[in-house]
């Protein structure tokens, strides 16, 4: 007597196998039901733990073509290890992405006023820029920011963001920043007479920043409070950049708007 399968669907109805993926740490997938996308953060017997990029953390269970991973179906499982896992995190505070590649660049950018600015950005947002596809440009001042606006064009699809030093109202830059009025471009900016002062006096052992006199140079007259090199300050600069370690050691006023400019020009924020 022969043998029949009690599944009389036919070939062509069945799913396609889908991979097995082991739910490592920082792993980033989608769960389709819900669109939600993070990065794994813990798993647990029959559950995934995801957190997206703002730190929301969603429960899901792990089933059968569950997730997409790079917009294919996967059925998640947990790791061989069978313990919770812990995700590393990027000197911005975010998920690392453990062997992700960088994303190929928007259209949009963010511009950074000052190129002490730019290289402070890099270390501590570096990571999430390349994931993200978002390239940082040094703009060398913000006097011909409304041209420089204007020649870049922004749209829908091609988001501009700007960082200004000591956006406070009333000043030049500020009048400056309100002059433009794009829908697509974003001017935002930190308090700071200098990029300097936006990280923490206690992550380079000092009390505090020193009040330097109207009219004097702000670095010269910092160095030379702090007893450190005034002929050089480009020196005096990276040696404070290498006590940055992350994004612990700059100040909120800083953190805040860089994330501002980040979610804008991703798209994540309203135009």
């Amino acid at each position: 007597m022969r043998q029949y399968s009690a599944d009389l669907t036919p070939p062509w109805k069945k799913p396609k196998p889908v991979p097995e993926v082991a739910a490592e740490p920082g792993l980033v997938v989608e769960e389709p039901g819900t669109g939600f996308c993070g990065a794994v953060i813990r798993c647990e017997a029959g559950t995934v733990t995801l957190e997206d990029r703002f730190g929301k953390h969603r429960v899901f269970p792990l089933k059968p073509r569950g997730f997409l991973l790079e917009g294919r179906a996967v059925t998640l499982v947990r790791p061989a290890s069978g313990g919770p896992v812990r995700p590393s995190r990027t000197a911005s505070g975010s998920v690392a992405v453990p062997g992700a590649r960088a994303r190929v660049a928007r259209a949009g950018r963010i511009y950074v006023e000052g190129r002490h600015d730019a290289e402070l950005v890099e270390k501590v947002w570096g990571d999430d820029l390349r994931i993200e596809g978002v390239v940082v440009e040094y703009l060398e001042g913000v006097d011909d920011l409304p041209s420089i606006v204007a020649e870049f064009a922004p749209g829908p699809d091609a988001r501009l963001g700007v960082l200004v030093d000591h956006l406070l109202p009333g000043t030049k830059e500020w009048r400056i920043a309100r002059s433009v009025t794009s829908d697509h471009a974003l001017v935002v900016g930190h308090p700071y007479i200098d990029i300097w002062e936006a990280v923490k006096p206690s992550s380079l052992g000092i009390g505090a920043w020193p009040r330097v006199p109207h009219g004097q140079d702000w670095k010269t007259g910092v160095c030379r409070a702090l007893g450190w090199p005034c002929d050089n300050t480009g020196a005096v600069w990276q040696a404070i950049l290498a006590r940055v370690g992350s994004y612990k050691d700059l100040e909120p006023e800083l953190l805040g708007r860089v994330e501002e400019l980040i979610d804008f020009v991703t798209g994540g924020g309203g135009a």
